[in-house]
């Protein structure tokens, strides 16, 4: 018989955490708030340490929810009927990228979390597809829409929201600010009190929100609970390094955003012992795998430094930096995992092979990806110097060619191994829809709207990627049935169990 325990045990829990981030608040009251919240039952489960929720058969597939569209349907119904047909034995963890209504970065600019987008279809829908599939969602949690309500209370100085913003001065010291984009960090905008300078990590339309402010964090506390009722059981935490900031450090990974991640996974254990929080954290190895805390922050956290890793083995022919990598990598403890992935809805992240491989190879990559059709984005470092930081393009044609002999007619053959290593690492691995449908770039989506990461966010249209799949003489059925039998044969190996050692020869 399971052990339940009560809501002031749990608030007892939180309490420590909360204490060490608003020292100077009731931090007991504030527990309370956060607790009743969450709207929990009245027995609240005992959450056993360590304990793996996830085993050899959890495959998770990254898409946005209009990947695949059909005139007339919604798009979330249009994706539920592929996934019915073609992916049902092969993927059970389904990350859905934001669904809610927003005004840029392709749903990363929230302007409502409680509401589904209408374009793609409504919460029945989403829940719909809970029934079939682990639910993956991301808390956009670090900034919020510079047209959300929130927002616009804040120019009006009205609650809620008109705290709710980070905003500084012109004397604020941000020398130090490490963040991923090349745009003005500060941002000045018209307010009922005057002229105030907001934060922007990511750019004007995602102002990032105050978490200095203890009803920030109830508002996120009642977003994950709403999220939880509506079937989403994995929390992907985007951007949450950025979560704290503080004048004249980096304001990345600072210990408050890891006090707070452990009061969230302790609140979203408590509603659902099998929930997972992953962190979504784009930065150096080193950095990256703090995020598991002692097995009291993330479940899981983004293998970053595999994608740059194991495309220039690829195209290099050379395999011992991913090597030398592999064998550096701690196991991960139970109750942790790494999350391992090649592609996703973003670039090939460059920071994290900081260290990892040289300049000059860094240099190389790049140059051959642009060979193959791709772009390049860059962030601004302190200082104020430009670098690369993500190349963007499809993995199907990150794979054309080869550093020392461009384009060859070992495409195909390079995709499938790459994704035969990934397959076989320690950890959950994740696919994104365009690698298993072997999705080309989309350089028409980057000439239509003047965002590089559009080559890699293809939007297929049913019948046409129908008629792809039937075509024998294209290769998206061969690369959907090849990726099909790799993930077959890894579901039935319990060598293959995320959390089994793995030795590197």
């Amino acid at each position: 018989m399971s052990q339940s325990t009560g809501r002031p045990e749990l608030q007892q829990k939180l309490c420590p955490h909360l204490a060490t981030v608003y020292p100077d608040i009731d931090y007991e009251y504030w527990a309370e708030k956060i607790v009743s919240c969450m709207r929990y039952s009245n027995d609240l489960p005992n959450v056993a340490a360590h304990q793996n929720h996830w085993d050899q058969s959890d495959i998770a597939l990254i898409t946005y929810g209009d990947s695949i569209v059909s005139k007339n349907e919604k798009p979330l119904v249009t994706l539920h009927q592929f996934l019915r047909n073609e992916l049902q034995e092969s993927i059970n963890i389904l990350h859905i990228l934001p669904f809610f209504p927003y005004s840029s970065d392709d749903g990363f600019a929230v302007m409502d979390y409680t509401s589904v987008n209408p374009s793609l279809g409504d919460w029945p829908d989403v829940t719909a597809l809970s029934k079939d599939f682990r639910l993956m969602a991301d808390l956009v949690i670090n900034h919020a829409s510079a047209r959300s309500r929130w927002f616009e209370n804040f120019r009006k100085c009205i609650d809620p929201g008109k705290d709710y913003f980070f905003t500084a001065d012109k004397n604020t010291d941000i020398s130090k600010v490490v963040r991923p984009r090349n745009t003005p960090l500060l941002n000045a905008v018209q307010t009922a009190e005057g002229e105030k300078l907001v934060w922007c990590t990511f750019g004007k339309d995602q102002v990032d929100l105050d978490f200095s402010n203890p009803k920030v964090l109830l508002e996120f506390v009642n977003i994950i609970s709403h999220y939880m009722e509506w079937g989403v059981e994995i929390f992907r935490l985007d951007a949450v390094g950025f979560l704290w900031k503080k004048p004249g450090t980096s304001s990345l990974h600072l210990p408050q955003t890891h006090e707070l991640i452990k009061v969230l996974r302790l609140l979203i254990e408590h509603k659902n012992p099998r929930a997972i929080v992953i962190t979504e954290t784009n930065v150096p190895n080193r950095e990256n795998i703090t995020y598991f805390g002692n097995a009291n922050e993330a479940h899981a956290v983004y293998n970053f430094s595999l994608p740059p890793l194991l495309v220039n083995t690829m195209i290099s022919g050379n395999c011992q930096h991913l090597k030398s990598w592999m064998m550096s990598m701690p196991p991960a403890q139970n109750g942790t995992a790494y999350l391992n992935f090649i592609a996703s809805h973003d670039g090939i992240g460059l920071r994290p092979a900081e260290g990892l491989l040289q300049e000059q190879e860094i240099t190389q990559l790049i140059e051959a990806m642009q060979s193959f059709g791709g772009l390049v984005s860059f962030r601004k470092g302190p200082g104020g110097f430009e670098k690369p930081y993500e190349i963007n393009i499809s993995l199907w044609d990150a794979m054309k060619g080869t550093l020392q002999e461009g384009e060859d007619s070992w495409q195909f053959q390079r995709f499938f191994c790459a994704h035969a290593i990934m397959l076989a690492l320690e950890g959950i691995p994740a696919l994104y829809i365009h690698s298993l449908l072997g999705t080309p770039n989309d350089h028409k989506s980057f000439e239509n709207t003047g965002h590089k990461r559009a080559i890699n966010r293809h939007k297929w249209e049913r019948s046409g990627l129908q008629a792809a799949l039937e075509d024998s003489a294209l290769h998206h059925r061969k690369v959907l049935d090849s990726l099909k039998r790799l993930i077959s044969i890894r579901s039935l190996q319990p060598a293959f169990h995320p959390n089994v050692t793995q030795y590197t020869l």
